[in-house]
């Protein structure tokens, strides 16, 4: 039986459609397995492109700040970098000084695989915000980046 998309969906509890929250949390499922949806017709996956974003915008990282960064259990963000580094997206290099440090950083095809990705996200954010005008977009932008730092402010772990 194939999931129904969350926005299609059948009327909701007013209850609920008075939460910010509770349409946060489905307009995000939606948006996100579209695009997982679409990534994943190129063989790849998210934290593909989400690993790919952080090394073109912070430069080489070391796997363990990448850990950190993306929130990625150890072992997934090792599996994510073989397969990125087996299609010649990122290198990878063991520092000379500390053998345990694996540093990693994107490659020219990886960063023309970024921007494909970008788009292909983008396309992905249209659809969604089909909806709203430019400049709606523009407020929903800055508020949902206001909310997020918020949020990371107050988060007590990792």
């Amino acid at each position: 039986m194939a999931s129904e998309d969350p926005i299609d969906a059948p009327a909701l509890p007013p209850t609920l459609l008075d939460l910010s929250t509770y349409l946060l949390s489905r307009i995000g499922k939606t948006a996100r397995g579209r695009l997982a949806e679409r990534l994943a017709e190129r063989g790849l996956r998210l934290w593909d492109m989400a690993v790919l974003a952080a090394l073109a915008d912070f430069g080489p990282q070391v796997q363990r700040d990448l850990v950190r960064r993306l929130g990625l259990d150890p072992s997934d963000l090792a599996k994510v970098a073989d397969q990125l580094a087996a299609a010649g997206h990122v290198e990878r290099a063991r520092d000379q000084a500390d053998r345990r440090r694996v540093s990693v950083s994107i490659t020219a095809a990886g960063r023309e695989l970024l921007a494909e990705l970008d788009a292909l996200a983008r396309a992905v954010q249209d659809e969604v915000l089909a909806p709203l005008d430019a400049g709606e977009r523009q407020v929903l932008q800055s508020l949902l980046l206001r909310v997020h730092q918020g949020a990371g402010a107050r988060r007590s772990g990792p």
